[in-house]
């Protein structure tokens, strides 16, 4: 392996850094978007059910919040109500959608670092192509005979152009995907996190009512 990026020559070294970046940061969102830490499936039942007489304790509340990114949604609508019992339900409803959009936020941290190295890697591998056809013309003597080159520099050139253009696609195709992937795995996090709110807050203001 360290033979290849010998013969890719330095441009190749920003694509060895984009590709340990990329898988980084892959395996974080991995780790960061596990279902049972943004939406577990029970959660929004069991909160409606410690709640179907009152508003819970602070401790309770704090559990709930410690819980997950659906807990954390769920734990302001209690708290909104445990600071003011009548509270409206515009304020209610405001405070749950702020504590969502943070979670957003939290969700889609990291993705566009993501989407940009899958669309930088290719032009990396491309700015080390170019660097190799100019290896290979330089190679080549004044006067353009063949007699008069370098076949070691000519040989280098050609490795640079290719070894570059090759590792740019190895790092950009699998970094596309995994954008994709964890995009739409945000989308379906999101608008779960959206219904249950909604379900929620519904259940919070009869309860405001009550």
């Amino acid at each position: 392996m360290f033979s290849i990026i010998q013969a890719a020559g330095w441009p190749i070294w920003p694509l060895v850094a984009c590709s340990i970046l990329a898988l980084a940061l892959v395996i974080e969102r991995f780790l960061s978007l596990k279902t049972a830490k943004i939406a577990p499936p029970k959660l929004l039942d069991e909160a409606l059910a410690v709640s179907r007489a009152s508003v819970p304790s602070p401790d309770v509340v704090r559990q709930l919040e410690q819980n997950s990114a659906l807990g954390e949604v769920l734990a302001s609508g209690f708290r909104a109500l445990n600071s003011d019992p009548r509270c409206t339900e515009a304020d209610l409803r405001a405070n749950m959608e702020n504590t969502g959009r943070a979670v957003a936020h939290r969700l889609e941290r990291y993705l566009n670092a993501l989407a940009t190295i899958a669309s930088a890697a290719p032009l990396l591998g491309l700015l080390g192509t170019v660097i190799g056809m100019i290896e290979i013309f330089g190679s080549q003597s004044p006067a353009g005979g063949a007699t008069g080159g370098n076949p070691a520099q000519l040989a280098h050139g050609i490795s640079v152009a290719l070894y570059n253009t090759a590792f740019g696609l190895i790092i950009a195709i699998p970094a596309l995907i995994f954008w994709r992937y964890f995009r739409g795995r945000v989308d379906e996090y999101l608008l779960t996190l959206e219904l249950a709110a909604e379900r929620f807050a519904r259940h919070l203001n009869n309860l405001r009512r009550a």
